[in-house]
């Protein structure tokens, strides 16, 4: 099948990617004994490929502007049925994966001891889990990433309250695309000065608004003449790059750049016909599928070649290899039985709707 958005598709099994390639990397036992084989890539995998995160957090604010307010006037008569809807479609696949999570850690309990296993679950952890609350109360996650999901529902509730604010405050007049923008800067400014400095504030959604807002910014910044583009994105470099004089954080330079290379392929209008590969298309449509179930998988391999492979270097390099396949055969069921089981019955991609409205 027809990759929706194919650009957007690349950026995401890419990050993808380097989300279970930084976890197998970070999480040993395997890398730990394979470390010596390669040591500066595991290296990297295991500290830089975690800014991969960043993708994510450009693409949701640019796809959640596209859908909610792709000319800046928020178009849902009932914002809280977007957000309910929204949030079902997150939370759905999200419990079955935790299902799977606890089932995983169990087994690799059983098969041998390392840091990187979930102790035994709590109930209180459990069910803090459930409502996406696990960092705000200060659980242990029981799978890796499972923070960003939580991250992803307040970042789209701030963007469409902000989005509803400005409908309140303009009262339907023209103005309304202007205040939206600026309640969407001035946060983002908040975020990038404030909160983003202060990783007591890493458990809310604040704290990553910013990248988040650069993904809407590349989108309202190339949905008009190109040389209205070209100022608002010399104006959204200006304001980034001096908060990055202030204090340098490469996951905020990395969250530029996404920004800036969509808004070019928008630009060029290549987001919709570039690159066309099938494999591509399929691996950015079962990344979130990929994301949720990647750990428990990766943790399982782990257990069994720490039982089976010992110390031995190659073979547990070979387990890597192993734990990365394994993990996107188990993301291609769980994408076909789970998480597409729930959309139901595909109907046209909005979002491919508001590109081609917009070319």
């Amino acid at each position: 099948m027809p990759s929706r958005l194919p650009f957007i598709d690349a950026l995401k099994a890419l990050a993808a990617q380097l989300i279970v390639l930084h976890h197998l990397a970070f999480y040993g036992p395997m890398s730990d004994h394979a470390h010596a084989l390669a040591p500066d890539l595991i290296s990297w995998f295991s500290q830089d490929a975690r800014y991969a995160v960043q993708v994510f957090l450009v693409l949701g604010g640019f796809l959640a502007v596209q859908s909610l307010a792709p000319a800046g006037h928020l178009r849902v008569t009932e914002p809280l049925g977007v957000l309910w809807k929204r949030c079902c479609k997150l939370a759905g696949p999200y419990l079955v994966a935790l299902l799977v999570a606890l089932l995983g850690a169990a087994i690799g309990r059983a098969l041998m001891v390392h840091d990187s296993l979930p102790g035994p679950p709590t109930l209180s952890q459990v069910l803090a889990h459930v409502f996406l609350l696990q960092s705000i109360l200060g659980h242990e996650g029981l799978s890796a990433g499972v923070w960003y999901i939580a991250i992803d529902l307040q970042l789209f509730a701030l963007l469409l309250g902000l989005l509803w604010l400005a409908r309140q405050v303009a009262a339907g007049t023209a103005r309304e695309a202007a205040v939206a923008a600026g309640l969407v800067a001035t946060l983002a400014l908040a975020s990038l000065c404030h909160f983003n400095l202060d990783a007591e504030w890493d458990s809310w959604g604040v704290y990553f608004f910013g990248s988040y807002a650069l993904g809407v910014a590349s989108y309202w910044a190339t949905s008009g003449p190109p040389q209205r583009a070209t100022r608002w994105l010399v104006a959204v470099v200006t304001v980034v790059v001096l908060t990055l004089l202030f204090e340098y954080r490469p996951r905020i330079a990395v969250a530029l750049v996404v920004a800036l290379a969509l808004a070019l392929a928008r630009h060029l209008g290549i987001v919709e016909r570039w690159p066309k590969p099938r494999l591509v298309a399929y691996l950015g449509r079962t990344s979130y599928s990929l994301f949720l179930v990647h750990f428990p998988v990766c943790l399982l391999v782990n257990a069994l070649f720490s039982r089976f492979a010992q110390h031995d270097p190659w073979l547990n390099l070979v387990g890597l290899f192993v734990a990365w396949l394994a993990s996107m055969a188990a993301a291609a069921l769980f994408y076909r039985f789970v998480e597409a089981a729930m959309q139901g019955p595909r109907r046209p991609h909005a979002a491919l709707a508001a590109v081609r409205r917009s070319s």
